[in-house]
């Protein structure tokens, strides 16, 4: 069950990089009236990502799996990294340019 929580995680990282790139893709068509509840969700989406991970983590301390925590520990730091960074880039992104197309 503890690893359906890595798959969960990669689910929920992927449609934080996905609604807003949607939000992006659709504002050239003038189409996309809920722009900013795709951008609260992506955040929502990264963040319950990486709860996972750390629910996780957790999981691996429980069962005293020192030796998978030794491995794994560095890449979950790095990855994690660049889903939050990546995630709050493209989020600003399209904040400033929808915020940009309702000034106009």
């Amino acid at each position: 069950m503890m690893g359906l929580l890595n798959a969960g995680s990669l689910i929920l990282g992927l449609t934080a990089w996905i609604l807003p790139i949607m939000n992006l893709i659709l504002y050239k068509n003038h189409q996309n009236k809920n722009w900013i509840a795709f951008s609260i969700i992506s955040l929502i989406a990264c963040a319950v990502s990486l709860l996972f991970q750390i629910i996780y983590n957790h999981h691996l301390v429980k069962i005293e799996d020192w030796s998978a925590l030794m491995d794994t520990t560095g890449a979950v730091v790095f990855v994690s990294a660049v889903l939050l960074v990546i995630t709050l880039i493209l989020n600003t992104i399209s904040f400033i340019i929808y915020r940009g197309r309702e000034q106009v």
